[in-house]
């Protein structure tokens, strides 16, 4: 990951570079979601698991974070006997898409207050002559 934000802006940018930015995701949770999206149908925990490749605990912890960053939904399926398990499927493509937009626009709006917050303490500084500028 790159020091800096100007160093993060200058570097090629791939959807997946900015769900990890945004969401913080792993590659195990990247690997989790495609594994959902491709399977056409929800799965357990368990059947992750499988797909992945890894202890079902690593595999839940992986839902967990997707779950929370709104990538996957979570149904409940009851059983004729009674009780029940937990299925998770892909959230809309739009739906993550339109959260993501949200974020960045909120994150826009908290930066251009910084960058104002700065002009207005910096400016009003160099007017009194505060402000020593070498080259």
């Amino acid at each position: 990951m790159p020091d800096s934000m100007a160093e993060y802006l200058q570097a090629d940018m791939e959807c997946e570079g900015l769900l990890e930015c945004i969401h913080g995701l792993k590659q195990l949770d990247k690997q989790v979601f495609q594994t959902l999206v491709e399977s056409g149908e929800p799965l357990t925990v368990d059947e992750v698991a499988d797909t992945v490749e890894r202890e079902r605990s690593t595999a839940y912890r992986s839902v967990q974070r997707l779950l929370q960053a709104g990538f996957i939904q979570k149904d409940q399926v009851n059983y004729d006997q009674g009780g029940y398990y937990h299925v998770y499927r892909p959230t809309d493509p739009d739906e993550v898409a339109d959260d993501m937009q949200r974020m960045l626009n909120d994150w826009y709006a908290k930066m251009g207050t910084l960058i104002q917050e700065f002009r207005d303490k910096y400016d009003a500084e160099a007017s009194r002559g505060e402000v020593a500028v070498s080259e």
